[in-house]
């Protein structure tokens, strides 16, 4: 099996080091060889870590993960991938135009696994010359330790694919939980409620970002409160995925915090600036 993933941020580094702990070549694609080069670099560090707290990254060396990855800017060994994971911003624009790149590179026969927060699966679909070979793949942030994938079944997707996303997903450790397509599915359009909210609760001194998070943890159960998840998916793709279900439903509950957009416009991203509701 062969699998490409595109985009080589935090998602798409961790997707593709998840599968190259199961063996899976992997090519890990993204415009910007400066990122191409971050992500190797993160990588290795972050397997050092999970090889700590995930018992399924304790044989992988950093030579075997060297062997199974290969990084590039270009489509050229598209054409013969089995799997296609794009993990590009929340941006229809961008992924309009790369989806088109990719109907041109790709075999009939290959798979694509929309890794999206909110943006509709039968929308990215449409794009392809085999629509039916189209699925959303939520994957949890971070991807080495968590289990579950929100499945995403879109308006052409077939039982195949279906079949074929359940086995690769199982292949990487993964289980699937499939759910239909709507923007936000399920996991989004509960979380970014709860974040969006806390945000709200800041910006209107209810209460410091520390005792929001606690009640969840410590009242709720959750392993992380929303601005702490805030953070760690980064305030900019959480704003942006706030304007993709504003727009999609046209319903004021998904108004974006006024406080969220200005951190963003201050660079407070979260942890990836060193700076959000927390400092890093």
């Amino acid at each position: 099996m062969k699998v490409a993933v595109v985009g080589a941020g935090t998602m798409g580094r961790d997707i593709a080091l998840n599968l190259a702990a199961f063996g899976i070549q992997t090519i890990l694609k993204d415009t910007d060889q400066v990122i191409l080069d971050e992500a190797q670099t993160a990588m290795r560090q972050n397997l050092r870590m999970y090889k700590m707290t995930n018992p399924v990254y304790q044989s992988l060396t950093k030579d075997t993960l060297q062997s199974l990855v290969h990084y590039t800017t270009e489509y050229n060994a598209f054409e013969d991938v089995d799997w296609v994971i794009e993990n590009i911003p929340e941006s229809w624009s961008l992924k309009e135009v790369v989806y088109q790149e990719l109907a041109e590179v790709c075999g009939e026969n290959t798979a694509y696994g929309v890794n999206t927060s909110c943006i509709s699966i039968t929308k990215v679909a449409a794009l392809m010359p085999n629509p039916q070979n189209v699925i959303g793949m939520h994957f949890m942030n971070p991807v080495p330790m968590k289990p579950a994938v929100e499945t995403v079944r879109g308006f052409h997707t077939s039982e195949d694919t279906i079949s074929r996303a359940k086995t690769l997903l199982k292949t990487m450790g993964k289980k699937m939980i499939l759910v239909n397509d709507f923007p936000g599915f399920v996991a989004n359009r509960l979380s970014h409620l709860f974040m969006n909210e806390a945000a709200f609760l800041v910006q209107d001194q209810v209460a410091e970002a520390a005792a929001i998070d606690a009640i969840f943890k410590e009242g709720y159960g959750h392993a992380m409160g929303p601005l702490e998840t805030a953070d760690l998916i980064g305030l900019d793709t959480v704003v942006s995925s706030l304007k993709v279900l504003y727009d999609s439903y046209q319903d004021p509950k998904f108004r974006c915090c006024p406080l969220l957009q200005k951190m963003v416009d201050a660079g407070l991203l979260g942890r990836k600036s060193g700076r959000g509701f927390y400092a890093y």
